[in-house]
């Protein structure tokens, strides 16, 4: 467990991710499993939730699908929303399961975020 004194979102947001980030068409993404094990490493205690919607992981609206991760560390629960999205980062409107499972990852790693982690 961390000091009282110290700044876990402090001491995730100095780590260098920059030998994780993956780049797929003309965007880049931090990788899943580094930012998962870099979370585990500062907290083995960490948890995270995929939200459910009427027993679903995703949400369906009139604008598209959307996911929602939530991200406990050291007790802090921070939770990211992200839209089901292509290779070019727009909307699809009729998902698969595998387009839900990255969307998912991404969301995670953006949760993740919220508590400092790739944000070097």
């Amino acid at each position: 467990m961390q000091a009282s004194n110290e700044n876990y979102f402090e001491r995730l947001s100095k780590i260098n991710v920059s030998q994780h980030i993956e780049h797929k068409g003309d965007f880049a993404y931090l990788s899943w499993p580094f930012a998962v094990a870099q979370l585990r490493l500062a907290d083995p205690q960490a948890t995270w939730e995929t939200k459910r919607f009427d027993g679903l992981p995703y949400c369906k609206t009139e604008t598209g699908y959307f996911v929602e991760v939530a991200v406990s560390v050291h007790g802090i629960t921070l939770s990211q929303i992200h839209p089901v999205l292509d290779s070019r980062n727009r909307p699809i409107l009729s998902p698969t399961s595998f387009d839900i499972n990255t969307s998912l990852a991404r969301c995670l790693v953006k949760a993740i975020a919220l508590h400092g982690l790739g944000l070097y």
